[in-house]
């Protein structure tokens, strides 16, 4: 008899009192024919899901699983109208994600979801997590989300454990670059994206995936930064600060690759112009080449890692080496992308211990000499110099670099 149940993320939402973004359900006992006679519309390529016909809400027909190859990919899906509720269940991730909820709002949870829910504990269900390796970006990712209070999951033991041990087998070598960059951009947007990176350190995963970010870790930071804390751990509250004011993907990535070359570059060097900063914007490239980063995120951190230590001395620059900075992060045609960029850079100053004493004033201060230097007419320029057009690009940085002046001396 066809049956059909809400599963996943609702249920457990719904138990720990969240609001319900979206629902999922699986259909117990039926066929891809009968879907087909009741109007769903086919939507899965893999195996059979459904659009609803009234609400295109998915349904999808219960299943069973059997791995094929590496990776995420390599499996094959089984269903017909014999597979129970419990083997579709018993393939999932995480006992708090295995749990269904049927039509007359009983609870089914056959491996004690709603007991892990209450010790906030992420377990996996069974050995079926270890043929998937995307479940280690996810699980990571479910750390930042439920990081905080009232929340505060941990990992239990031998999840762990078996995270490391399919690292340690080359699973997470198999993850093509889309999905990886899909489910990290994910898990920065979440409350703590610092615990999505510990995770992934403590598995081995991080090293498999970004190895210059995990490089970061052990690293002293000189006595003139912050002596407080080493690099890897500046790093994550760079990126937990991003998050805690809500900025942007692209401005928490930035925030999270700023440093990548202090793994790389002696700290006596870091002081000098163009010193770790030069390495970091290297990595970067290395980086989102790798992963196949949105172009958008890509040049925000380029950017970032190149010119958030000039960022830092703007206060004590000349107005020409002012306008140079504007002008080679493209701020005239770009400007919210350079005021992200002081966004992110803004990150790196507050990402230590004792805030309460810290101010950051060079946000403003470009901020404003940027839109002094606007003020500069370059199509009043380029007439006057209508018979000499090698002197414009000259004369309109003269202008600005005037505008810039008269904006530090008010």
């Amino acid at each position: 008899m066809k049956k059909t149940y809400i599963v996943g993320g609702a249920v457990r939402d719904a138990l720990l009192g969240l609001t319900i973004q979206d629902r999922d359900y699986v259909v117990v006992g039926s066929t891809p024919a009968e879907m087909l006679a009741e109007g769903f519309r086919p939507v899965g390529k893999d195996f059979p899901v459904f659009l609803h016909p009234k609400t295109n809400q998915e349904y999808a027909l219960a299943r069973t699983e059997r791995k094929t190859a590496a990776g995420y990919k390599g499996f094959v899906f089984h269903t017909d109208e014999h597979v129970t509720l419990e083997q579709d269940l018993i393939r999932r991730d995480l006992t708090i994600n295995a749990m269904a909820q049927d039509e007359d709002g009983i609870i089914h949870d056959p491996f004690g979801g709603q007991q892990d829910l209450q010790q906030r504990v992420f377990r996996h269900v069974s050995a079926a997590f270890a043929e998937d390796p995307v479940r280690i970006l996810r699980l990571a990712r479910f750390a930042a989300r439920f990081s905080v209070a009232p929340y505060d999951f941990s990992i239990a033991p031998e999840t762990m454990a078996l995270m490391t041990e399919m690292v340690n087998a080359g699973e997470v070598d198999a993850l093509v670059p889309e999905r990886v960059w899909q489910e990290l951009a994910r898990g920065l947007m979440e409350a703590t994206p610092s615990r999505m990176f510990e995770v992934l350190r403590a598995c081995g995963a991080l090293k498999r995936l970004i190895p210059e970010l995990d490089a970061l870790w052990g690293v002293p930071q000189p006595a003139k930064y912050h002596p407080e804390i080493d690099t890897g751990i500046h790093i994550m509250l760079v990126v937990d600060y991003a998050a805690a004011q809500a900025y942007s993907l692209s401005i928490r990535f930035a925030a999270l690759l700023h440093d990548l070359g202090k793994g790389t570059t002696p700290p006596e060097l870091w002081p000098r112009h163009l010193g770790h900063e030069e390495q970091s914007a290297k990595l970067v490239d290395i980086v989102c080449h790798r992963l196949k980063v949105p172009s958008d995120c890509r040049d925000l951190a380029f950017m970032t890692a190149r010119d958030h230590g000039n960022v830092g001395r703007a206060l004590e620059m000349r107005p020409a080496t002012i306008v140079d900075l504007l002008t080679r992060n493209d701020a005239f045609r770009k400007p919210q992308r350079f005021v992200d960029m002081l966004r992110a850079s803004e990150c790196d100053c507050f990402g230590r211990s004792g805030l309460e004493t810290i101010n950051f004033p060079q946000t403003a201060f470009l901020e404003g000499a940027l839109h002094a230097a606007q003020q500069v007419n370059g199509g009043d320029i380029a007439r006057h110099y209508a018979d000499r057009s090698q002197q414009i690009q000259e004369a309109i940085r003269e202008a600005r670099i005037s505008a810039v002046q008269q904006f530090k001396n008010r």
